[in-house]
């Protein structure tokens, strides 16, 4: 079992991060700087969906179709010949809906806000980043032969350990550090490398996850 950290790190993130920003026009440092905290961050917003039994078996039927054993991650190099098909990007809005809900643009905005990349650059490289990942998690749910809702949560926790020191309040907050029953009010300072309730820009930020 791969975690997430390997995978950005892995050549094959290393594809995706130069496909992805050839895709959607923007540099590769900035590209991966998105990345890098974008995904955990959907991880994370994953597993706690998946924390419900209903989460948990809308995940794994998710998974069993299209998404099943890698999915468009087993074919980055045809992914991007050419350009990505609108299909995927079409899924990939979808995806950023269910998991995110009506936050997705305050999401949006915070991961502009800390890469320096407009709002609309990082909508695009969510848009293509979410079957990726998918197709990632349905490949690690097969080569750990999870079978059933009950061991998806485990699975997508395993899959979030090893993040480098400067993610670990981020994955900290996505476990709903408030205990409010909401993720996403408690992300934006945490990606942000700052408190929520504090001023500045953590504090400015932090305050569109606000209920």
């Amino acid at each position: 079992m791969s975690g997430l950290l390997s995978l950005l790190n892995s050549p094959m993130g290393k594809q995706m991060i130069s496909g992805v920003a050839g895709q959607t026009g923007q540099s590769e440092d900035k590209t991966a700087s998105v990345l890098n905290m974008a995904m955990p961050l959907l991880l994370g917003a994953m597993k706690k969906n998946a924390s419900s039994p209903e989460g948990a078996a809308g995940l794994m039927s998710a998974l069993a179709g299209k998404h099943s054993g890698g999915g468009v991650l087993n074919n980055l190099e045809g992914l991007f010949n050419g350009g990505v098909d609108d299909d995927v990007v079409k899924e990939g809005d979808g995806i950023l809906n269910h998991v995110l809900g009506s936050k997705q643009p305050q999401v949006e905005s915070a991961l502009s806000q800390k890469s320096g990349l407009d709002a609309g650059a990082v909508s695009q490289i969510l848009k293509i980043a979410a079957p990726i990942l998918m197709g990632f998690i349905g490949q690690q749910t097969a080569q750990s032969n999870v079978s059933d809702s009950n061991g998806i949560s485990s699975l997508l926790g395993s899959m979030l350990g090893g993040q480098p020191t400067e993610n670990q309040s981020l994955i900290t907050s996505l476990l709903d550090a408030d205990g409010d029953g909401s993720v996403l009010d408690d992300v934006a300072g945490m990606v942000l490398g700052g408190d929520k309730k504090q001023g500045g820009i953590g504090g400015m930020l932090g305050g569109l996850f606000g209920k």
